[in-house]
């Protein structure tokens, strides 16, 4: 048994190679590579002077630093946010469309160098990057569509000399907590949707991967976003919290949106009370992959693959939970064992035929390998992988563990890191009842040919979004959200735009 391991060796960025012992500055390779926050159509320092760094996971290695900003920057963001949007609000739809569609066509002309910067800062493959970066520029190219779209309603009034209207309205500035998995992606699909309905923004970037949200803002504002109207702050963890907090308790900021973990959402939820903010969470996830006897079993490994493996597993809709049904079980994991072996490449994301990067940081890293370990030790059977790769210090071996049981957290907590946890089942009701048996309910997937079937389990899920016959479900049409403590509201589609707009009622009378 073998897994293909490509060594790192040196990031390359365009044609310039770095060599392993110099710190690497791929700011001189790109203009979109920004060492300072964007606030109110400025780049800026951090008030208090202070920055951090940036590091590649591949190998550790200083890729650029930031500001390390805190609540008295966070608060001149919200003040130009604010500021800018007693004008924005009153753009009409064909202007915000115009210049959404603008940024649209400028990351599609930057689309290399914005890969390149998040592979550098992130880990994921190149390949995997420059999809993230398709992915992330289609949300703005849909809510410049959508712009011209947000309409109301007229309706039949009870008296004859009254008149009633519903118009929508942007609610306000609207604040952006995005994550480190996704750091271009979640980014464009909150901000676009903010500034097709009129309202401005102040985005924070998870500390891993602020250069990304910064390159966006870069061209951003290069396709003419007028100054305060997106807004980026930039701090390191410690200063994280609080920077939230004062995004949390502003009255000016009046939506919050969230991607990351549910104890996190929940602490923001709280926060948000006092001042009865709209709120979007997308948290955490622990998604079922069901395979039934009916299944094509080379359909399935190919759908759990790509759910699984993507971003090193390092996604909120992965795969967590596979259950199998005996019938074709043994087929199932032979199969998949197979696969892994022959087409998994572990190495540095800018290499050639490398499909799977790093794990983000050490703290992840060592959470992956404590889930894993807790579970071997309590009976399951590592299949395959199940523990570090001598490539680098932050990279897991591809791992699949079988006979797993309900009570192990591997199977209760989202693993966040490439493991594949299976366990086998009988009955289609033994399956749902496992797979709804979760607190959270962001994605699940199923694999079955019987059309009954389908229709059947799809309905009973309890998750956001079902996978039926299909590992990959993201895309700019398609409304993403969860259900129980997954989160609240939905980001992409026509229906992103509710997140961002309150409905007025409007009653002429004495008509």
């Amino acid at each position: 048994m073998t897994i293909t391991m490509v060594q790192p060796s040196f990031i390359r960025l365009g044609q310039t190679c770095f060599n392993r012992g110099t710190i690497i500055q791929i700011r001189t390779m790109s203009s979109l590579v920004k060492n300072k926050a964007f606030i109110n159509g400025a780049w800026v320092e951090a008030t208090s002077g202070k920055t951090f760094e940036v590091t590649n996971p591949v190998n550790g290695k200083v890729i650029g630093s930031v500001p390390d900003m805190d609540t008295i920057d966070a608060n001149k963001a919200i003040d130009a946010a604010h500021e800018a949007f007693q004008t924005w609000r009153d753009t009409t739809a064909k202007e915000r469309s115009a210049l959404l569609r603008k940024w649209f066509e400028m990351c599609n002309k930057n689309h290399n160098e914005l890969a390149k910067i998040l592979t550098a800062e992130q880990g994921k493959p190149l390949a995997e990057a420059k999809g993230e970066v398709s992915y992330g520029s289609s949300f703005l190219e849909w809510f410049s569509e959508e712009a011209r779209r947000i309409n109301g309603d007229v309706v039949q009034a009870p008296a004859a000399n009254k008149r009633m209207l519903f118009v929508r309205e942007p609610i306000g500035v609207a604040a952006m907590i995005t994550p480190w998995n996704f750091p271009n992606a979640m980014i464009t699909r909150k901000v676009g949707a903010a500034l097709a309905s009129g309202c401005t923004v102040v985005v924070k970037p998870a500390e891993d991967t602020p250069l990304s949200a910064l390159a966006v803002a870069a061209l951003a504002e290069e396709a003419g976003i007028p100054k305060g109207v997106l807004n980026v702050i930039t701090s390191r963890l410690e200063n994280s919290s609080e920077v939230g907090k004062a995004l949390c308790s502003s009255s000016k900021v009046r939506a919050l949106s969230f991607t990351g973990s549910t104890r996190v959402g929940k602490i923001l939820y709280r926060q948000c009370a006092d001042t009865v903010k709209k709120i979007s969470l997308e948290l955490g996830g622990n998604a079922p992959f069901i395979v039934f006897d009916s299944a094509d079993v080379d359909l399935a490994v190919g759908g759990c693959m790509a759910s699984k493996f993507r971003n090193a597993g390092q996604t909120c809709v992965s795969s967590n939970r596979i259950l199998v049904q005996s019938g074709i079980y043994d087929k199932f994991v032979a199969k998949l064992k197979e696969t892994v072996e022959k087409s998994v490449v572990l190495g540095d994301g800018m290499d050639d035929g490398v499909n799977q990067g790093p794990i983000i940081n050490k703290n992840q890293f060592a959470r992956v390998t404590r889930l894993v370990d807790e579970a071997v030790n309590k009976g399951a059977k590592v299949v395959l992988g199940g523990s570090k790769h001598d490539i680098g210090d932050l990279f897991y071996k591809p791992t699949i563990i079988s006979e797993m049981q309900e009570d192990m957290e591997c199977f209760k907590e989202e693993v966040f890191g490439p493991v594949i946890s299976i366990k086998k089942f009988e009955t289609e009701d033994e399956a749902l009842k496992i797979a709804n048996n979760s607190e959270v309910g962001l994605a699940g997937y199923f694999y079955s040919n019987d059309v009954s079937q389908c229709w059947r389990v799809s309905r009973k899920l309890e998750t956001g979004m079902v996978g039926i016959n299909e590992g990959m479900m993201s895309c700019a049409e398609g409304a993403f959200g969860g259900v129980k403590e997954s989160g609240i509201g939905r980001e992409g589609s026509k229906y992103g735009i509710d997140e961002y707009t309150e409905m007025k009622y409007l009653c002429f009378g004495n008509l």
